[in-house]
């Protein structure tokens, strides 16, 4: 994974948990919420997506390139 895909996923991942943290506390979560006890899908995906972006470009950072 070249370093460009990593620096990229990064920031789509800190996006991506953003736009979940500004949808956790959005007014249709709250109400999905006080009904069923948990956030809309939409809100979970971000979040999972987010995390999961995140940690593969923090993983390609890490590991050395083979040049």
């Amino acid at each position: 994974m070249t370093r460009a895909i990593s620096v990229a996923l990064l920031v789509g991942g800190v996006v991506l948990l953003y736009f979940g943290g500004q949808s956790f506390h959005s007014l249709s979560s709250d109400v999905a919420r006080f009904f069923t006890g948990s956030p809309t899908n939409k809100t979970i995906w971000l979040i999972a997506g987010g995390i999961v972006a995140s940690l593969a470009g923090l993983i390609g950072l890490t590991i050395p390139s083979k040049r």
